[in-house]
């Protein structure tokens, strides 16, 4: 499929508008094409994936196209062993966060999108609840048995071999024999270049540390900085020709998903999809307010390429998503500064520019 980048949509139009919303886009970092993770819980693997093919193409390689199901395969073995070895007392869903793709990525390499599509007999489109349930049941039966035996782990595999497929040992790209680690070197993408970052009260400023959300089964750390430097580093990235996976809450009334809009209006009372109003003011005191009591989770990941303003000069954020094209920014949103503020659960960048703003 001919790829399409938002540098491409921004040639043809730098202007474009939803009902009385109209944006005009002053960044725009190049992406890959829209994709669309259909019933799946996939959204930290599309998104990261994303991210790290627009850093293959910032260092300089063309025509990117990473296989999503090659992280989503390798993390759920991963997580299966987690879950079997605490004997079921973890977290095995379908969830997960963007720094468990870069592990996996650091662990197994990448490989093309052509080899393991994890789509089967021309299916349309991804479904994953029978594969998640067969998954699931397995699991706990084999804990339930309370003696696992040595064959599980290929058994669980197996399962997940029949739903997305064999994830291949070699293959040939433009005629040459790669692993998926060659691979991954062969892009330049090196996994331990890039950092996730946070901001909360309930830990130190200038640390890192473990964010205790569910999807963070694998306990990876985060560094916590003032909103102030989250947002900084977000700014910095994108002037700077760099993305940013994110991670937050997409449940808001304000996250008008058919719209391709997410903002924080002050009255949520008011037509604020049609055309733009009065946002809450964001302090770092209200957002770790929204966290401790779940108005804030972080139940979608999503892909930060660019800025963009309203007619009122207000700031948005230009957000890639992964649920197909069906928005009237063929699948990208707008992301107010406010909803940006408050919603935002963490970012991943590369650390060249987290160190400009943050001491690593």
């Amino acid at each position: 499929m001919k790829k399409i980048l938002l540098n491409t949509l921004v040639l043809l139009s730098a202007v474009t508008a939803s009902a009385q919303y109209t944006f005009t886009d002053k960044i725009n970092v190049e992406a890959t094409e829209i994709k669309n993770q259909g019933r799946t819980g996939t959204c930290w693997s599309f998104s990261t994936t994303s991210f790290i093919e627009s850093e293959a193409i910032r260092l300089g390689h063309k025509n990117v196209d990473f296989a999503e199901m090659f992280n989503v395969y390798n993390i759920y073995v991963d997580k299966a062993n987690n879950y079997v070895s605490r004997q079921g007392k973890a977290n095995f869903s379908e969830g997960s966060l963007a720094h468990d793709v870069l592990r996996i990525i650091d662990q197994k390499g990448l490989i093309p999108q052509s080899e393991l599509t994890g789509l089967k007999n021309n299916a349309p489109g991804y479904n994953h609840a029978e594969m998640v349930s067969a998954l699931t049941g397995f699991l706990n039966g084999v804990i339930a048995a309370k003696t696992p035996s040595i064959y599980w782990r290929d058994a669980f595999k197996s399962i997940l071999n029949v739903y997305i497929g064999t994830p291949p040992v070699e293959f040939k790209v433009d005629g040459k024999t790669y692993t998926p680690a060659s691979y991954a070197k062969a892009m330049d993408i090196d996994a331990k270049n890039y950092v996730s970052i946070s901001s909360f009260t309930h830990v130190p400023f200038g640390e890192k540390f473990i964010l205790n959300i569910p999807d963070n089964y694998s306990n990876q750390s985060f560094y916590n900085v003032p909103l102030n430097q989250l947002q900084s580093t977000v700014d910095k990235a994108l002037a700077k020709g760099y993305t940013l996976a994110w991670d937050g809450d997409v449940s808001e009334k304000g996250f008008g998903r058919k719209e391709g809009i997410a903002v924080l209006p002050l009255d949520t009372k008011s037509e604020f999809l049609k055309a733009p109003e009065k946002e809450i003011t964001v302090t770092q005191e209200n957002r770790q307010a929204a966290f401790e009591n779940y108005t804030t989770t972080d139940d979608h990941l999503m892909h930060i390429v660019g800025k963009a303003v309203d007619q009122n000069g207000n700031n948005y954020y230009i957000i890639k998503n992964s649920w197909g094209d069906s928005t009237p920014y063929d699948g990208y949103l707008y992301m107010s500064e406010a909803y940006f503020l408050m919603k935002t659960v963490s970012v991943t960048v590369h650390k060249d520019i987290a160190s400009v703003i943050i001491k690593l």
